[in-house]
């Protein structure tokens, strides 16, 4: 399987990780999990924050994967394109959680810019 599916299964798993840390201890209740998210300050406001953005990047990442699978765009493109997505998420997980919203926002943009260059190497192939 190419790494870039490997990559799809790895930001499907990205929101997980930040709710995750955003839940861990203080008393969380998962009777109403969103209020109780809603209620949070500081890093875990913002783990929330970041777990919501992780869920709108998914759909158009994936979709940028199997695009360009389908248009035969290399191999090798796809795979260093979803892996410096990945990186770059990561790093805006990071930089979202210790608060530095303007380094968070260029690892936001790199991200995305990976996604727009999957769809415009498939353009080019197509």
């Amino acid at each position: 399987m190419p790494v870039a599916y490997w990559c799809v299964l790895i930001a499907a798993f990205l929101p997980l990780f930040t709710v995750g840390s955003a839940k861990v201890g203080r008393g969380y209740n998962n009777h109403n999990p969103r209020a109780w998210l809603d209620r949070q300050e500081g890093w875990r406001k913002r783990a929330d924050a970041a777990h919501r953005n992780h869920f709108e990047a998914f759909p158009f990442f994936a979709a940028g994967v199997i695009i360009a699978q389908q248009m035969h765009v290399a191999q090798g493109t796809i795979d260093l394109l979803a892996l410096a997505f990945i990186a770059a998420r990561m790093a805006y997980t990071l930089l979202y959680l210790a608060n530095l919203a303007a380094l968070r926002s260029l690892a936001w943009a790199v991200g995305f810019g990976c996604v727009v260059a999957l769809f415009v190497r498939a353009a080019q192939v197509g």
